[in-house]
């Protein structure tokens, strides 16, 4: 997976081993928390560099808590540096939220007032990291469920900023652009244009579901397929930017790998007519 010739991949889950070690398509990725892999050896890490050595693979984190009060764990991030010597991904990406609060962490992605005081503290946890890992990291946007009153920037803004400020890239998750524009009222076509799309690496799609309490509102469930608003979503950001490298997430009621595998071809036939043929490619 290059700049140059971006195509679709699967989250990878314990389950599809066989499967994926021996799927031959073209162009296939897999993408994996490192939370899971962060040990010296044993079999879980043998597992994750026996894929790699089959097929390009993807870090995405869950836990660096960037807008957390405190700066990223530096063990953690030690770990994580040293995964990423191993495993040599192609993009490392982590999540505009919080979920630790000292030796506590909180099994969720937390939401973040989008304050200036907030951004300095992103920005600089954002740089922190890319300086120990010595890499561009990509920034997600979050899915809302309840609007905060103490925002003084928009998202896409306060995205764009970050960018500007840290280098960074971006990882458009267009499943939590429409969960965040039903739950909050707001337009996702317009959220989507407002984004720089030089700075986009990566795209997530995802199936989501609606709360079984309060009518009306939407969650980022990822144990679904992915809703055709969402598709419609999707093409419309890639005729603004151009093809990018999409990932297909599934984490509840998870399908066979061939189910999944068709989903993800989906997305590669919408990446394939925009993708230049191989004269046209830069050098």
């Amino acid at each position: 997976m290059t700049a140059h010739f971006p195509t679709a991949g699967l989250g990878l889950k314990p389950q599809h081993f066989d499967a994926a070690l021996a799927c031959t398509t073209p162009g296939l990725w897999f993408e994996v928390h490192p939370e899971n892999y962060l040990m010296e050896g044993g079999p879980r890490l043998a597992w994750l560099q026996a894929i790699r050595e089959r097929h390009p693979v993807a870090l995405h984190g869950v836990s660096l808590s960037l807008a957390g009060p405190q700066a990223p764990d530096p063990a953690h991030l030690r770990q994580l540096a040293q995964l990423a010597r191993r495993i040599e991904p192609v993009l490392v990406s982590e999540h505009l939220a919080w979920s630790r609060a000292g030796a506590h962490y909180l099994p969720d992605l937390l939401p973040v007032p989008r304050t200036t005081e907030m951004l300095a503290r992103v920005a600089a946890n954002i740089s922190r990291t890319q300086d120990v890992l010595q890499r561009r990291i990509a920034l997600e946007n979050p899915s809302h469920y309840l609007r905060m009153e103490r925002h003084s920037w928009s998202e896409p803004e306060f995205l764009q900023e970050l960018v500007r400020r840290t280098g960074c890239g971006l990882l458009v998750d267009v499943n939590n652009v429409h969960v965040s524009a039903c739950n909050l009222g707001i337009d996702a076509t317009d959220y989507l244009d407002q984004l720089p799309a030089e700075a986009i690496l990566e795209i997530h799609l995802a199936g989501h579901s609606a709360d079984a309490h309060l009518p009306g509102l939407l969650v980022d469930s990822h144990d679904a397929p992915i809703a055709a608003p969402v598709w419609a979503l999707y093409q419309h950001l890639l005729a603004r930017t151009g093809p990018r490298p999409t990932l297909i997430e599934r984490d509840g009621n998870v399908p066979a790998f061939d189910v999944l595998l068709a989903e993800r071809d989906m997305a590669a036939a919408l990446l394939h007519p925009l993708v230049p043929a191989p004269e046209e490619q830069p050098a």
